[in-house]
């Protein structure tokens, strides 16, 4: 399975010789810690009880978040986006000041 883009396929089950699985698993790790730290920062650690690194067939590392309520979805995407909008907000007030 994969998704429209062919970024995502099946989780490795059945490890093939030559595959960087620990590769890609290490830095889903990585990538998962650092979302964990940041939702405890939140107070939303508790929201996201499931997440873990993961890696698919391809050895490509994978974050899962689990199954998450709706409310904690939508809290997730708006933090994404205000901290989209504060990027943008700084890179123009450094662009203005130049």
């Amino acid at each position: 399975m994969t998704d429209r883009r062919g970024v995502v396929a099946k989780r490795a089950e059945d490890l093939v010789p030559g595959v960087p699985y620990v590769r890609g698993w290490n830095r889903a790790r990585r990538s998962a810690g650092t979302l964990a730290d940041q939702l405890v920062l939140l107070g939303l650690d508790s929201d996201f009880p499931a997440l873990m690194a993961d890696v698919n067939v391809l050895g490509d590392g994978l974050v899962q978040l689990g199954a998450v309520r709706p409310d904690a979805a939508e809290m997730l995407a708006k933090l994404i986006a205000a901290g989209l909008q504060a990027e943008l907000h700084g890179t123009t007030a450094e662009t203005s000041a130049v």
